[in-house]
């Protein structure tokens, strides 16, 4: 009992204070502690997206990589396995874009696309200069581009959308070439 009187005369003494000091500076320093806090949540949010398009690229390019010949429905339901590394993010089915290619080496070393099928997003062209060391004659790399745009919860009006891109490089498991039946070069 007397614990609460001597909190409510606190109070009281706080919120009849002449000067105000302490509910001015409450109130200015309030949204700014809210601001921060939800900035910090948006980048936190943003960090952990990022680690996710990572593992798509890179679940994309293991599933790809376990055949030795894919086909365009195979590759279109891989894509959505690793579309769903970003599942619990909303808009993902909009947000979400790949690009895959299976890269072949020549006699010069020269890497050349066998095949590329690109989706909701624009192919990548520095491919086969990011893949020029990769390999020699015969050899063979699968190359995944994966684009995410995380737009921020708290902080979209300051800033839109946040295109996550990240690209994997895998050799193929069963064969030094992966071919496909049915997909465009």
């Amino acid at each position: 009992m007397i614990e609460s009187i001597k909190y409510r005369f606190s109070m009281l003494r706080y919120w009849s204070e002449e000067t105000a000091v302490a509910a001015v500076e409450t109130a200015i320093l309030f949204p700014v502690l809210i601001s921060m806090l939800m900035a910090v949540y948006d980048l936190g949010q943003g960090v952990v997206v990022n680690q996710k398009t990572i593992s798509a690229s890179q679940i994309i390019g293991d599933l790809i990589a376990r055949n030795e010949v894919v086909n365009l429905a195979l590759v279109e339901d891989i894509a959505i396995a690793g579309q769903m590394a970003l599942e619990p993010y909303a808009g993902v089915n909009d947000s979400f874009g790949y690009d895959i290619a299976s890269v072949e080496f020549d006699e010069d070393d020269d890497p050349t696309i066998l095949w590329r099928v690109t989706e909701n997003m624009v192919a990548d062209d520095d491919i086969l200069e990011r893949a020029e060391d990769l390999g020699e004659n015969g050899d063979g790399v699968i190359v995944v581009s994966v684009v995410y745009e995380y737009v921020p919860f708290f902080t979209n009006f300051i800033v839109d959308e946040i295109d996550m891109t990240e690209t994997a490089f895998l050799r193929g498991r069963k064969s030094a070439i992966l071919g496909c039946t049915d997909c465009p070069e």
